[in-house]
Formats: structure tokens, sequence, C-alpha cells
């Protein structure tokens, strides 16, 4: 089975941002915590995406490839509204950190990503990373669908 390990915080100040961002776009067919599915566009590539329930910080995820097209079709079959962001990719003591910069009902908000090989594992944090919301369901690009950060 495939699992992800991620971590989740907010970010302060501008001193993560890179030059060349990637427009993200996506939806959810299906936004329940047990089992959501994911449609996305980042830049000219686009996915399926299947997750399980979080486990503090590890869940199922299941990850296909599918082309622009269906993908442009599928987010319009998606719950509203979809999820826009810019996401920049920091490379940072060893680890790779995706900080998606939200747009449209969610602007303002600012979260890091890291993604870990065991719950365990220790990583450097840079200067930029605020609190941990890792077990916060507010954060859930899916929770912000339902409840976008601008009506917070």
């Amino acid at each position: 089975m495939a699992v992800e390990i991620e971590r989740k915080f907010l970010v302060t100040g501008d001193a993560w941002r890179s030059a060349s961002p990637t427009y993200f776009s996506q939806g959810y067919l299906n936004s329940d915590k047990a089992r959501t599915v994911r449609v996305r566009i980042a830049g000219t590539a686009a996915f399926l995406t299947v997750k399980g329930l979080s486990k503090g910080a590890s869940r199922a995820e299941f990850e296909y490839p599918i082309p622009l097209a269906d993908a442009r079709q599928l987010l319009e079959l998606c719950e509203q509204p979809l999820i826009e962001k810019y996401r920049h990719e920091i490379h940072y003591a060893g680890f790779l950190w995706e900080v998606d910069e939200f747009l449209g009902e969610n602007h303002g908000l600012v979260v890091a990503e890291i993604e870990l090989p065991t719950e365990y594992t220790e990583f450097a944090k840079p200067d930029w990373l605020g609190t941990e919301v890792t077990g916060d369901v507010r954060y859930f690009n899916s929770s912000l669908v339902q409840m976008p950060f601008s009506r917070w």
C-alpha cells in the first residue's frame, strides 16, 4: 500500500518565495475525510488521487497521471470552490518543502508541507516556518472546499 507521511506548517515572511512557482487547480469528487478523491492540474500535468483517513501524519495515498483534457472535464464535476494555488518548491537541509500560496476564496493562506520517510524522521526547520498544523483538519485542502480560509 502507498503511504504518504506529511507534516504541514503555516508560513511566515517571504524568504520562501521561489522565482517560478507552478500554478495548481484542483477539485474534489469526494471530500469525505475517510476517502478523498482529488483531480489536480499542476502546470501541464494532471492527476487523479485517492487518499485514505489520516492517522497522525500518515495516510494511504494512490496517485495516477490522467490526460489533461480529462482532468479539465472532471474539474467541472468537482465540489466548489476549486482549490487554486501557486506551489513553490524549496530544497532545504536535504528535504523538499512544498509551499502553497492559496488564491481565490483561500487567498491569504500560505502553508508548507514536507513529506518524510517515517513519522519519526527528524528534519531542520527553515526560519520561515510558523505553527505546525499537521493534525488540524481546517488546513486540509479538502476542508478548504467546504470552509474556505476567507470565511474563518
